[in-house]
């Protein structure tokens, strides 16, 4: 049974991991650990993390959960081996793995002082307009039934300038949402950060002609903007959300 502090510990350890980690630096666990067996033989733990897929942030934290579990020696020395092998302090923006990392510096907006990543939190980015209300509730309860917490800009008021609010959302949040319906210019920019910054990205639409021809090869959630379309949505976003989590 995980209790509080154990779950914030495999948290903390799961967004070095997914920052950090390679196949080798696997193997190395599981060299330590006796925990081989279970790491190379996870269906999906590093065959996602070879193809950059989405639900690897997913894959790793069920496995780091599995060690802790069985052996509480072997996840403290798991712990142990991370914290030797990567002692700097890294700021986790990403959702993805990545063997290549950047360190920026942006001139429009200030790196929030807490730049811990909320794995619960989902950002909206959407049109501010009284014809998505129903749309932005619809997103709230696909959120709730899979797990997370939903917050838009509007739901926050912690900066003097709407726009780094609205980065300092996006750069907290595990998962982002974004609705392309009516080509608003706002939300193309917001997707154009949380890509950046590495972030899970879920664009959904009620058109597709409204998909900018660079986001053309992802996979759009279409929804149709009445009682059953929207129902259909959160349906279908929460089953998206959860395949993140997993």
């Amino acid at each position: 049974m995980v209790d509080f502090g154990l779950g914030k510990r495999i948290l903390a350890l799961r967004e070095k991991v997914v920052a950090d980690f390679n196949a080798g630096d696997w193997e190395e666990v599981g060299l330590l650990t006796g925990f081989s067996d279970q790491i190379s033989k996870h269906p999906r733990l590093l065959r996602s993390l070879a193809w950059g897929d989405e639900d690897y942030a997913g894959n790793a934290l069920t496995m780091i959960k599995k060690i802790a579990e069985q052996d509480e020696d072997a996840f403290e020395i798991f712990e142990k081996h991370v914290a030797e092998k990567y002692p700097e302090e890294s700021q986790f923006v990403s959702a993805k793995p990545s063997e290549r990392k950047i360190t920026f510096a942006p001139n429009v907006f200030q790196v929030p002082e807490n730049t811990t990543i909320e794995t619960d939190l989902v950002a909206v980015m959407m049109p501010f307009n009284a014809a998505f209300t129903a749309v932005h509730e619809g997103i709230r309860r696909a959120c709730a039934d899979a797990g997370y917490r939903c917050f838009r800009v509007d739901d926050i008021w912690e900066e003097s300038t709407v726009i780094q609010d609205i980065f300092n959302l996006i750069f907290r949040a595990h998962v982002v949402v974004v609705d392309f319906t009516g080509k608003n210019p706002n939300v193309m920019y917001e997707t154009g950060i949380a890509h950046t910054l590495g972030k899970h990205v879920v664009p959904i639409s009620q058109s597709l002609d409204d998909v900018p021809f660079d986001m053309a090869h992802h996979r759009i959630l279409k929804y149709l903007p009445n009682g059953e379309g929207i129902e259909s949505l959160v349906g279908t976003l929460a089953n998206k959300l959860r395949q993140v989590s997993a």
